[in-house]
């Protein structure tokens, strides 16, 4: 079970790796980093197409992490 676990962990990992790196940057620069994230916060930008699936599969491949960590954890 663990064996399988570890596998699974390590395909998820390089598949969140993977990405986050094919996502394009919202912004450039510090102060993109504090508008573009208040921008972000509230709305103004929506994500579409390609992005909206990165970021969809950037969530649910870090919930898949966080949960298989929690298993490994219990289980050793």
């Amino acid at each position: 079970m663990q064996t399988l676990l570890v596998v699974l962990l390590i395909i998820v990992c390089i598949s969140l790796i993977a990405v986050v790196l094919l996502q394009s940057g919202k912004s450039a620069g510090l102060s993109g980093a504090i508008g573009g994230g208040a921008e972000q916060l509230f709305g103004k930008q929506k994500a579409r197409g390609m992005d909206l699936i990165l970021h969809r599969a950037t969530v649910i491949l870090s919930l898949l992490f966080f949960l298989i960590m929690l298993l490994l954890t219990y289980l050793s």
